[in-house]
């Protein structure tokens, strides 16, 4: 392995918690907008469609950290587990 693809491969999991951390943001943001739809009793079939979207984006977004391999699949994961984390300390102040 030349040098520059060997520190490719150790900038991965930093990335990989990055990008975790930014999907995780945008994944409980749409959890918020699903609240609000149920909430608002309009049909199910906004919020339906939200939690499939996300679970299914979060599937894929997991396989293809996992692709990077296992650091890469536990940054990822720690960076959603973060944007949880900020969701909830915000969630917390709103209410």
């Amino acid at each position: 392995m030349t040098r520059a693809a060997s520190s490719w491969v150790a900038g991965a999991p930093i990335a990989a918690g990055l990008a975790g951390f930014v999907f995780g943001i945008l994944y409980f943001a749409a959890v918020e907008r699903t609240a609000v739809l149920l909430a608002a009793r309009k049909g199910l079939l906004g919020p339906i469609s939200l939690t499939l979207g996300r679970v299914a984006a979060a599937t894929l977004f997991l396989a293809v950290a996992a692709q990077f391999g296992d650091s890469s699949l536990l940054s990822a994961f720690f960076g959603f587990l973060l944007a949880r984390a900020v969701a909830l300390r915000k969630a917390g102040r709103a209410s």
